[in-house]
């Protein structure tokens, strides 16, 4: 289970409040698994320049087909321009048709509670799931 640790691209202002979002990607096929990973790697080098990101981790379950990510932001026009612009916004629409599923999920810390864990990001994901499903 290769995982990208916690980087911090920007400090974070003392006592202010990050955005944060945790998405999980399930590509279709095992044999999608090593382009949703080499252009998820383009995809970070880009977050390690974003304005506005305090911080991001990355983690790949190449056999179960999924991949996860973790991120901070000063605030959500942040991570939309993030999201907006390139090369993001080209890999999530060229490897649209590769996916069978992707969830998201968001919410507001004090940035002095950075980084968030793994755990955390997981239960948030489970937690909405099952509030849609239900």
């Amino acid at each position: 289970m290769p995982t990208i640790p916690w980087v911090t691209p920007n400090p974070a202002p003392p006592g202010a409040t990050a955005v944060v979002m945790a998405s999980r990607f399930e590509v279709r096929s095992v044999r999608d698994v090593p382009r949703f990973f080499l252009k998820s790697l383009s995809a970070w080098g880009q977050v390690r320049k974003a304005p506005g990101a305090l911080g991001a981790s990355l983690e790949a379950r190449p056999l179960k087909r999924t991949f996860y990510t973790l991120s901070a932001w000063q605030d959500r026009e942040a991570l939309y321009a993030y999201a907006r612009a390139e090369p993001h916004r080209g890999i999530m629409t060229g490897l649209r048709r590769t996916m069978c599923g992707s969830a998201f999920t968001f919410w507001e810390v004090p940035v002095s509670d950075l980084p968030i864990g793994w755990d955390e990001a997981k239960r948030r994901l489970a937690e909405q799931a099952a509030e849609q499903g239900a």
